[in-house]
């Protein structure tokens, strides 16, 4: 761990916590703490599913209750069972606490523009792209990689939106049933390995490998979701896919279509070298290989716990 980041990040959430009024009670005048506005702001005019904003937030289940009650006492929120699902706790805001949400709304506006407004022009430039540059990069560590059974809801969810892309942008359309490897189950272990990219609770990336007897292991079915993308997610997936792949073998392999344009451009850039064809995959037009280091000790212990289906550190 390198101490000098470590204090670096924690000066910056000193000042940013000061700046933003996380310490007030009376955040933006209103009577009440940063986490009871948050918590307003997020169930929105459409209301929310607790389940949903608990994993949104990141908020323990007895700390959200607490604040949910709190704003149900101010006259602000209603939580009762869903109609359509007596099981499920939703979230509403009252009259009065779409009237307070709009307050808030326009007063944190207020706030924002107090940082920009004593910039020079050039300086508030710098700032808001630095603070997107942030955003992006704690984003991306909030997305969980794990390895799931490929029936897993999460699992179904992303192969169905990969296929619908491929669809969408190969020449010719999609057929999964043309397709090596067309049933998902051929990634259950011990004959491979299906993994899941969750940001905030939600699937947004996929991937997983194909074991062979006698050849080396085939990475497969790669995709991010459109809302994810540049956060890093599918070369962190394509990592992980390797690490594994090396406590079996020292190549793996890959192939894809040449509308896969950045997914071309990342296997190239991660080390891969296009090859002759080495199966009769129907949509592919491009063939690659990686010579992949050999995986020892505690790092080959931990990767077969995650073959297993253990949650990827």
């Amino acid at each position: 761990m390198d101490a000098e980041l470590v204090a670096q990040v924690r000066r910056f959430h000193r000042s940013v916590t000061q700046r933003i009024g996380v310490l007030e009670d009376d955040y933006l005048h209103r009577g009440r703490p940063l986490g009871e506005a948050r918590v307003l702001w997020e169930i929105g005019p459409e209301g929310c599913d607790v389940r949903a904003l608990r994993t949104r937030l990141g908020l323990d289940s007895g700390y959200l209750s607490r604040l949910l009650r709190s704003l149900e006492a101010d006259g602000l929120v209603v939580v009762d069972a869903r109609p359509t699902d007596r099981r499920v706790r939703h979230a509403r805001l009252t009259a009065a606490g779409r009237r307070e949400r709009a307050v808030l709304d326009r007063r944190s506006d207020e706030l924002a523009w107090s940082y920009l407004a004593p910039l020079a022009p050039g300086q508030r430039e710098q700032l808001v792209g630095a603070m997107a540059q942030v955003e992006r990069l704690l984003t991306a560590g909030l997305v969980d990689v794990r390895a799931v059974d490929p029936a897993d809801p999460a699992a179904v969810h992303c192969l169905r939106e990969y296929f619908a892309e491929l669809n969408q942008r190969f020449d010719a359309g999609f057929d999964p049933a043309r397709s090596l490897a067309p049933d998902a189950g051929e990634f259950r272990p011990p004959t491979g390995l299906f993994l899941v990219a969750t940001l905030r609770g939600e699937p947004v990336g996929c991937g997983a490998l194909k074991f062979h007897d006698g050849a080396p292991p085939d990475i497969k079915r790669m995709w991010v979701s459109a809302s994810a993308r540049g956060l890093g997610i599918g070369r962190r997936l394509l990592q992980e896919l390797e690490a594994v792949a090396a406590t079996r073998a020292s190549v793996v392999r890959l192939e894809t279509n040449r509308a896969l344009r950045e997914a071309i451009s990342m296997y190239r850039s991660a080390g891969y070298v296009e090859v002759e064809a080495f199966n009769d995959e129907a949509y592919a037009h491009h063939w690659f290989e990686k010579r992949l280091r050999p995986v020892k000790g505690a790092r080959r212990r931990h990767h077969r716990r995650v073959e297993q289906g253990h949650e990827l550190a």
